[in-house]
């Protein structure tokens, strides 16, 4: 990057708003994947006008932009392919509005998930999306990939819960879609947008609706001496047209690792177990947890646990949601996947993934969203070791080509990114990209925003139409 561009830069937020040296770009060339790609310029507006005058000033320059919340993607959707410029919102982190009455809340891109849960609770409300990560990922994050999180099964994504954005396009020119309260008339452009992955426009300020909490909750572990039991157990839960708030599963070499570092409850001995959550009136969540526990025992759960208190329930969930931590004790790295599969498919596609784990040499973890086939395979590598992190790979394609072949889907919450653009023509045909390359190029034109992401360059579709002018940036992915 140029002294000349990086004094603009500079100028226009000040020094402590800028950073250029090659120690400090290290540390925004990686998320929570497995691929890199590092910045020549990373910059912290404080406002949708400075997110402006950012834009401007890089589009003068011919220089692309990427977006950035808390850096937990895991589809290395918001790192920088061909360098650039990334723009971070850790500073635009403020809760801007939290209207209690009609249950909505005006955020920052850069607020934490958790954070909006904690400043609604007071209020009896909460932010339904949950991910993992919701303790450190951002809602801007959660916008642009459109997460889950384990109660999407009754709640739905992000999408779900999102009204209205304030947006800053290609142009620099600050745009406003949607409502305080929802179905506007004319295009669902706030629908196009959730999900985009930073590719259309950067997102400054989110309108959001806020979830009252249930009268009732009850969570309930079952625990299974297999599998397949486990797995049988959710198509049947689905097939009696029984919808928890949750239904989450590990497998007994998962659970154990969790278990031997959170101390949650899980039996140690068992094959899997699944968490699952009812809530809602008192005396239906008491009839379903029954429903669900006799579905449990009809296919051999050795034993239905329900939480006694919200300590026990919270510390259960606390185990489901530092597995991936837990996991990382276990190998210098993983490689966590996102696919989606039929529900009715659940049995067997865990028995593929076994099979791939040994033809590969891989010990393949699972914890995922069972009751709406969200599945989450984790493959434990070591990144020094160039030829394993190979076989990691091309394990881990073969996982999601598998997930597309029984009727599923190449990602269901981590987004596709940089990680699985190649593999989108599984699922899209030449007219389909055509379409969307349409729909894209209405907004970004040039591709400045987030270029080399969803699209396969392989197809001619994703081509990087915009360049740094600098020739001697560090070196990208």
């Amino acid at each position: 990057m140029n002294s000349g561009l990086v004094r603009e830069f500079e100028k226009l937020l000040g020094p402590s708003s800028v950073l250029y040296r090659p120690e400090d770009l290290l540390l925004y060339e990686y998320d929570g994947s497995v691929v890199k790609g590092r910045p020549d310029l990373v910059v912290f507006p404080d406002s949708s006008e400075e997110v402006s005058r950012i834009v401007r000033l890089a589009a003068g320059y011919n220089i692309p932009i990427v977006g950035r919340g808390a850096g937990t993607g895991l589809s290395g959707g918001a790192l920088a392919r061909t360098g650039g410029v990334m723009l971070v919102f850790a500073r635009m982190n403020r809760i801007l509005a939290l209207d209690m009455e009609n249950q909505r809340a005006v955020v920052q891109p850069g607020v934490v998930n958790y954070e909006l849960t904690r400043a609604a609770e007071p209020y009896g409300l909460y932010f339904a999306p949950d991910p993992s990560s919701w303790k450190s990922c951002t809602i801007g994050g959660n916008v642009a990939e459109n997460a889950g999180g384990p109660h999407t099964l009754a709640y739905g994504v992000t999408t779900n819960h999102v009204t209205a954005l304030q947006l800053v396009l290609p142009d620099g020119e600050i745009v406003r879609l949607g409502g305080p309260h929802g179905d506007t008339p004319g295009y669902d452009l706030t629908g196009l947008l959730v999900g985009s992955e930073g590719t259309l426009a950067l997102v400054t300020e989110i309108t959001v609706k806020l979830s009252r909490k249930p009268e009732a909750v009850k969570t309930l572990l079952a625990i299974f001496d297999s599998v397949d039991d486990a797995a049988d157990t959710v198509v049947d839960i689905t097939a009696r047209a029984i919808t928890p708030a949750a239904c989450e599963m590990l497998d007994g070499w998962t659970l154990r690792a969790v278990e031997d570092y959170i101390h949650a409850g899980f039996p140690m001995d068992s094959g899997a177990v699944l968490l699952i959550e009812v809530e809602g009136l008192a005396e239906t969540v008491a009839a379903q947890a029954s429903a669900i526990s006799d579905v449990c025992t009809a296919h051999h759960a050795r034993e239905v646990r329900v939480a006694r208190d919200n300590a026990e329930r919270d510390l259960l969930w606390k185990g489901r949601k530092n597995a991936f931590g837990a996991l990382g004790r276990l190998a210098p790295s993983n490689y966590v996947l996102d696919g989606v599969i039929p529900r009715s498919k659940l049995p067997q596609a865990l028995r593929r993934i076994r099979q791939i784990g040994d033809q590969y040499g891989f010990q393949i973890g699972n914890i995922f969203h069972a009751g709406d086939g969200n599945l989450h395979p984790i493959v434990l590598y070591d990144p020094r070791d160039a030829a394993q992190f190979q076989r990691a790979l091309e394990a881990s394609a073969e996982i999601i080509r598998y997930c597309v072949e029984v009727g599923g889907a190449l990602t269901g919450e981590h987004g596709v990114g940089m990680e699985k653009s190649e593999l989108m023509p599984l699922l899209f045909s030449d007219a389909d990209f055509d379409l969307m390359r349409r729909v894209h190029d209405a907004f970004n034109p040039d591709a400045s925003l987030n270029p080399g992401k969803i699209f396969p360059l392989s197809k001619g579709c994703g081509e990087i139409r915009v360049r740094p002018q600098s020739s001697s940036r560090p070196g990208a992915a």
